[in-house]
């Protein structure tokens, strides 16, 4: 069920981060990218909590990027990291271009 799930959010077009709302990393994630100019659809925020499969999510995120940590960023099926690698690809101007390649800004 929890690989049915991350995969279900995991698509082209689209940026998704999995996350537990109430952690300061998510929220900071949230925020930023909040701010950038998506269009309507391609970026979801997944919670983790709401099914009550969180360890066997967060197993399912660790067989995919190598932690179980939250977020977990993914730009179409692509994982990018967490909030941290997200601020770096911004700052080095990468995280804009990708997103304009997949067509997730206006």
């Amino acid at each position: 069920m929890a690989q049915a799930f991350v995969n279900s959010k995991i698509q082209p077009g689209k940026v998704v981060m999995f996350i537990k709302p109430t952690y300061p990393y998510c929220r900071r994630t949230q925020e930023f990218l909040s701010q950038l100019p998506f269009k309507q659809a391609p970026l979801e925020f997944a919670g983790i909590t709401a099914n009550g499969n969180i360890n066997e999510i967060q197993d399912y995120l660790e067989q995919l990027t190598g932690a179980r940590t939250v977020p977990r960023v993914f730009i179409g099926n692509e994982y990018i990291g967490g909030c941290i690698d997200l601020v770096n690809m911004h700052e080095r101007q990468e995280l804009l271009t990708w997103l304009k390649q997949i067509g997730a800004l206006q």
